[in-house]
């Protein structure tokens, strides 16, 4: 099902029109959303410190959470106290908001924001109404600018910059809203943000291109680290529960490995049973699928560990904005 959904999507074909009513609704109940809270809320709500949103207009995984790390780092690097508020798709926490703590299981948190939590060590909490997240947020911490790991559709929540993410091989499909196409949105959305990045090279016009650059192998269930060159020229099975798990795939055999495939829907809830091959060689997967599988016996079970890569041009427009969104309060 969901390969003839990319198919209808991002291949060239008519399938689309069977959704066409069904789209024409969801647009109707997208505008009428953005209508209500404009006559709600009048002028745009304000949080008490910055509130950056990094989203996409697209569904499926765009490459946000790479981002969403490296605006982190750099924040922190001209002495910010950033903080990261999100969803928490794909956990169930007893009680919102909750507070991510690096030991959390990723059925509580959700893979993303525990994978921030661990890797950026900076305050994360999630929560689906986003808005009491970031209450909380600033309640518990002493952040003085928050990270939106996506929500920019959620309009409840207040923002001072909006910042999209766009696969740079699959664009924006046929350009169509749900369930014609992938857009959240229309594409007319994209005018009115403050940066669109690709994620790779794009074929449409952005302001910055991000790549996603790979550092190293690392042991999922231990302490082991591995150069990417030493697995050059070796069998692994990739797994891949991500959006758009061709990328992952792709990137691997760029390193020089031989790469058989195995991909997974995205947010998926592994069992060690997924990860078991009779041939032994070794298994490597994104750090996204490796939070939730550290408990699992498994030999040879890696992760490879990206950074995303972006200008300094994009970094120091951000700190410009940030400067000048301080200074107007």
């Amino acid at each position: 099902m969901t390969r003839f959904i990319e198919r209808v999507w991002y291949g060239k074909n008519l399938w689309w029109l069977l959704f066409l009513p069904l789209t024409f609704v969801y647009m109707s109940v997208v505008l009428f959303r953005k209508g209500y809270y404009r006559l709600i809320r009048g002028d745009k709500a304000v949080s008490d410190v910055p509130v950056i949103v990094v989203g996409n207009v697209t569904v499926g995984g765009t490459g946000k959470t790479p981002l969403v790390m490296a605006l982190v780092g750099y924040l922190e690097s001209i002495g910010y106290r950033p903080g990261v508020i999100s969803r928490g798709y794909g956990g169930n926490a007893s009680v919102y908001p909750h507070v991510v703590e690096p030991e959390d299981s990723p059925a509580v948190s959700g893979d993303e924001p525990l994978l921030i939590r661990r890797r950026a060590g900076v305050p994360v909490v999630v929560d689906p109404n986003r808005t009491a997240a970031l209450g909380c947020l600033l309640d518990k911490f002493h952040c003085n600018v928050v990270i939106s790991d996506d929500g920019l559709q959620h309009l409840k929540l207040p923002r001072d910059m909006e910042i999209v993410v766009i696969d740079g091989a699959r664009g924006l499909g046929n350009r169509w809203c749900l369930p014609s196409g992938p857009m959240r949105e229309s594409a007319e959305r994209l005018k009115n943000v403050d940066f669109v990045i690709a994620n790779g090279k794009a074929g449409l016009p952005v302001d910055y291109e991000m790549t996603l650059k790979p550092t190293r192998l690392v042991a999922v269930n231990g302490d082991e680290v591995q150069a990417t060159e030493l697995f050059a020229g070796r069998t692994v099975h990739a797994v891949a529960g991500i959006g758009n798990p061709e990328r992952f795939f792709s990137t691997l055999e760029a390193l020089g490995m031989k790469v058989v495939r195995h991909a997974f829907p995205d947010h998926h809830v592994y069992q060690a049973d997924d990860l078991v091959f009779e041939d032994g060689f070794p298994v490597v997967m994104t750090e996204k699928d490796a939070v939730k599988c550290g408990a699992f016996k498994v030999k040879e079970l890696w992760y490879l560990e990206v950074e995303g890569g972006l200008s300094k041009a994009f970094f120091g427009q951000v700190g410009q904005r940030l400067q000048e969104i301080s200074s107007s309060r």
